[in-house]
């Protein structure tokens, strides 16, 4: 039975989904997104020793674009996650929740941008 039907059979409109359980949209991802994090950090430790190393300097910057892609791209993943998870939820709640979860997105979506 569906969180909808349930509520249909409880004679209430109230849909509870995992968002109201305090699952986020990253959670059927959440080991392979550990994964990559952990990448990520090896890549800054890179830096780290390339640095303490003498390593000449644009082969240190080339690292830090690759790190850099790197975490843009987990955010870009995350992001996705966001709204077909958080933002979906709100809209299907409809009210002021849904103008709530699309501004909050729309400003991380520019807080990315700038980076």
């Amino acid at each position: 039975m569906t969180t909808t039907e349930a509520a249909d059979a409880a004679g209430t409109d109230a849909v509870v989904t995992d968002h109201d359980r305090g699952i986020h949209g990253y959670h059927h991802q959440k080991d392979e997104h550990l994964k990559r994090l952990r990448r990520i950090e090896g890549q800054i430790r890179g830096l780290q020793r390339m640095v303490d190393e003498d390593v000449y300097c644009i082969d240190i910057l080339t690292q830090v674009s690759a790190s850099t892609k790197a975490l843009q791209s987990f955010a870009l993943q995350l992001l996705e996650e966001h709204l077909r998870h958080c933002v979906a939820d709100a809209a299907l709640k409809g009210g002021e929740e849904i103008d709530a979860k699309v501004e909050e997105a729309t400003k991380a979506i520019a807080r990315l941008l700038r980076t």
